[in-house]
Parts: C-alpha cells; structure tokens; sequence
C-alpha cells in the first residue's frame, strides 16, 4: 500500500461581508494574516556555507471546514499526512449569504464565526510545529474557494468527502457537499485539489480523490 508522501509526490510531478483571520504561530501567539510563503529556515545550524540556511520554500495547505464530521476527518489527514514543521495550515469556513428564505443566525453551528477559530486551536495543539490560521468568510462557495487558493498561493487544497447513499443519490443527486469538491477538483488548476474520505473502522484507512486518480486508497 502506497504511502501519503509518495502519493502527493506522484501527483505534484504531473468579499461582501468583512472576512475574519487569526493565526497560531510557530512561537505560540497570535498573529495577524501575512500571506507570507517563504521563510528563513535554520535548517540545523543556520550555516551560509550550505549547512541548511538561507531561503527555504515552504506550502501553504487550506482546507475548507464545517460542522461536518467529514470535514473534520479530512482537516485532520490535512494536518498528519501533508503539513510538514514550517508549513501553514489555513482552515478555511465559508459563511452562506443570508437571504429571505435563510436569514443570518450566527448563532447556528454551521455559521458561527467562531468554528474555524475552535478548529485551528485544535490543529495548534495537536502539531505546534506547524502554523495554523483561520479563515471566515461570507460569500458563495465556488467562487470563495477559488478566490482565496489563488490570492494566498495555496499548494494544497483539501476538502473533506462524506460517505455516498446510493438510495439519497437516486432520489435527490449528489448534495452540495460533494458537488463544491467536485466543481473544485474540476475547476481549481493552480494547486493540487484532494478531496477526502475517512473509511469505516472496518476497513480503515481513507479513500483520496483527485483529477487524476478517484477513490484512491490510503491505509495510513
């Protein structure tokens, strides 16, 4: 069974409403929004001479978040099998705007402001060595996930996937969920775009989509 690292290897070869941010750093605080997408690496010593100093690229990992169960699946794989010591981990919750048939209510779980920030303290404590922001926004799906891959340089896009029903497809096609990941998996070209799927305990394991590859089965 193919590993997670090799995996991205594999695949990396071929505004209306007033958004929101806070970040966790590496040093523990918080910090506002930079956009920042180098950073100054001591690499073991800080050596001019090749000893691992000097500019060091590191990615930025978003990944679009909610009340879901599957959403928090797949921030968690986001945060153990792709963010490496250095990397920022954006949590991205998108906010729908409010209309006569759904009035605003931020006291709702699916819209409260204050979800992502949960989520990133979670992130922080579970790998401190990794930089952890949030991100809410009001506005539409699509149209937000794409806006913010491209204007923060994103290098991974994750989205997290909920088990099918069949008989629910039949009756009502795919949800919204699944289709937000499909329209990104089809339509966001400057960032490699993973969509997640967290198996039963039975089988364990995840099942990773992306254009290239579909229900991709990862045991780690």
């Amino acid at each position: 069974m193919p590993s997670s690292d090799s995996f991205l290897r594999q695949l990396s070869g071929r505004e209306g409403w007033k958004s929101t941010s806070k970040r966790w750093g590496t040093g523990g605080g918080l910090k506002q929004m930079e956009g920042l997408n180098m950073y100054y690496g001591n690499g073991g010593g800080g050596d001019q001479n090749g000893g691992g100093g000097g500019m060091m690229m590191r990615k930025r990992v978003m990944v679009v978040v909610d009340q879901s169960s599957h959403s928090k699946h797949a921030m968690m794989w986001a945060l153990t099998h792709v963010t490496n010591k250095g990397d920022l981990l954006t949590l991205l919750h998108i906010i729908p705007p409010p209309s006569s048939e759904r009035p605003s209510d931020s006291s709702s779980s699916s819209t409260s402001p204050y979800l992502a920030s949960s989520l990133g303290s979670l992130c922080k404590a579970c790998k401190p060595e990794v930089e952890v922001e949030a991100l809410v926004i009001q506005g539409p799906n699509l149209a937000t996930v794409m806006s913010q891959v491209k204007k923060l340089e994103v290098s991974v896009l994750v989205l997290g996937q909920k088990k099918p029903s069949s008989l629910i497809n039949c009756l009502c096609g795919s949800s919204k969920s699944e289709e937000l990941v499909e329209q990104c998996i089809n339509s966001v070209e400057c960032c490699l775009t993973i969509g997640v799927r967290k198996q039963s305990k039975g089988i364990g394991g995840y099942l990773i989509s992306t254009r290239w590859q579909k229900n991709f089965w990862l045991l780690a």
